[in-house]
């Protein structure tokens, strides 16, 4: 713990070698929640778990000298899952764009997908129902990004935060329910809660 704390200040004040460092103690533990939030992505996705780690190492150490705002482990967990969350949601958007063939393309028919539901368009719903979540109830939409994109248990996540397990779990609950009633009417009810 205390070596991450003193590679994390490092980085922050810009020491490339204590990035370098410190990526090569978390990288196991990003990959593995890569691996876990692309497992539910469409079987045609083109992100790989190492090329989606790579990408948030870019955007968590790519920031200027002193804008990186996270201090220990709990942070940079939460700001790792946070630019996990963009890089997939920006993913899902650039697939769907008209020139990329709107997320179309030639696959074999198989009757059990002609049901299921396109990921990337989940993704996207998800991402602006949280946004909107994220506008009424800012801890409970990063209580969500924690668990959802960071893997965290609600423990882990309770911490992170700063609030009681207890707690963590009945907003998680709500935020839950508020996210699929959400999802389900298409955004109809957008500033109720």
């Amino acid at each position: 713990m205390a070596e991450f704390s003193k590679l994390a200040l490092a980085a922050r004040n810009g020491d490339q070698q204590a990035a370098a460092d410190l990526f090569t103690l978390v990288y196991d533990e990003l990959r593995w929640l890569a691996e876990q939030r692309l497992a539910h992505e469409h079987p045609g996705h083109t992100l790989q778990p190492t090329a989606l780690v790579h990408e948030v190492y870019l955007r968590l150490f790519g920031v200027r000298e002193g804008e990186a705002r996270w201090e220990g482990r709990e942070q940079f967990f939460s700001a790792a899952a946070q630019a996990m969350r963009n890089i997939l949601v920006d993913s899902a958007r650039r697939k769907k764009r008209i020139k990329r063939g709107g997320g179309r393309m030639r696959e074999p028919l198989d009757a059990e997908r002609l049901a299921a539901p396109e990921l990337a368009q989940e993704l996207l719903d998800l991402d602006e129902a949280l946004s909107t979540l994220q506008a009424i109830e800012p801890r409970i939409a990063e209580l969500v990004t924690l668990r959802f994109f960071g893997g965290m248990t609600i423990k882990e996540a309770a911490a992170s935060l700063g609030i009681a397990p207890r707690t963590a779990d009945a907003d998680w609950a709500y935020a839950r329910a508020w996210l699929l009633s959400r999802m389900q009417d298409g955004g109809t009810d957008r500033d109720k809660h």
